[in-house]
């Protein structure tokens, strides 16, 4: 146990080590700060605070948005290192998991969150069909990157290769 006595409070170091550590998952995990906020039992400034605090970054955020990706894991480790902001990729597999699984209301709403989260961002970069790139930028109501794996409709996952899309990345970083 790691205690420090703060007047007469005695405070937990690894309590809020392991609180902090969880509300940064929870947040790269693409949860509001509101909903980190209330899954944690904190205020939603705390959240914000704690973010500013460790801050390195500021500016051009990248939301990339792909499906259906072969080599997912490995363009995810990829895109990690490289900061992307949120990334939200399927196989050809998960993506119709994704629409099998839910109710046409849970499906409606899950797509609107995820438009809702993607407009949040600076750049949105689009690994998919010509046709998925072209939706997109019309839901969106702004042009976004595309990468094009193939004509729409793409049935089989399609592999991507890492070092195009990080050289996209870092173009967007500049």
């Amino acid at each position: 146990m790691d205690f420090v006595r703060i007047g007469d409070k005695v405070v937990d170091r690894r309590r809020i080590e392991r609180l902090v550590a969880e509300m940064l998952h929870l947040r790269a995990q693409g949860l509001s700060q509101a909903e980190v906020a209330l899954r944690l039992g904190v205020d939603r400034t705390l959240v914000s605070r704690i973010e500013s605090l460790g801050e390195v970054r500021k500016g051009r955020t990248i939301a990339v948005v792909g499906f259906p990706v072969q080599n997912k894991e490995e363009l995810r480790r990829a895109l990690e290192e490289e900061g992307v902001d949120f990334i939200f990729l399927l196989t050809e597999e998960e993506r119709w998991e994704f629409v099998r699984e839910k109710s046409g209301l849970e499906l409606l709403n899950t797509v609107m969150e995820l438009i809702a989260r993607a407009r949040g961002f600076d750049h949105v970069l689009v690994i998919g069909s010509n046709e998925r790139i072209r939706i997109a930028e019309a839901v969106l109501g702004r042009p976004v990157i595309g990468y094009e794996i193939g004509r729409s409709p793409i049935k089989e996952d399609k592999y991507v290769d890492p070092a195009a899309i990080t050289r996209i990345v870092r173009a967007i970083k500049l």
